[in-house]
């Protein structure tokens, strides 16, 4: 019987290693949460909520894009969405800064990249058939 035990712990112990080792460990981000967050005014403290400045995330469509390297705002130029959005939070806002790693980010994070996904398949749709079909090199 204490075999048995052993044996189904170790298998326990295994699965749940095995999943954290598969997410990599990192928390994901919900976009929806993100959402609310951003529409709230009394999220982070503050006196105003993101989309007071932002209604439905209007103006931040290219912050979310993929291949963004540097995000620049009335505040300063920053080198991740997350220096970003805390410069947003406290400068705008009126509120406190976030931890950068708290799942409170990864939501506003998650929800910001959600912006940039939409506008990059709406640019993909605008490509005219033909530019889509030409082979390159001329």
């Amino acid at each position: 019987m204490k075999i048995l035990k052993a044996v189904v712990m170790a298998v326990i112990v295994s699965g749940f290693l095995f999943s954290l080792a598969s997410a990599g460990g990192k928390m994901k981000g919900d976009a929806e949460k993100g959402r609310a967050l951003f529409n709230d005014p009394k999220a982070f403290g503050g006196s105003v909520s993101c989309s007071s400045c932002h209604p439905d995330g209007k103006g931040l469509e290219k912050s979310g894009m993929k291949d963004k390297k540097e995000w620049t705002n009335p505040v300063g130029t920053f080198k991740s969405l997350e220096e970003a959005i805390n410069a947003c939070i406290t400068a705008a806002n009126k509120g406190q800064a976030i931890d950068v790693k708290s799942q409170e980010m990864m939501d506003m994070v998650a929800y910001i990249k959600s912006l940039g996904m939409k506008m990059e398949k709406e640019m993909k749709q605008e490509i005219p058939m033909e530019m889509k079909e030409k082979k390159s090199g001329y």
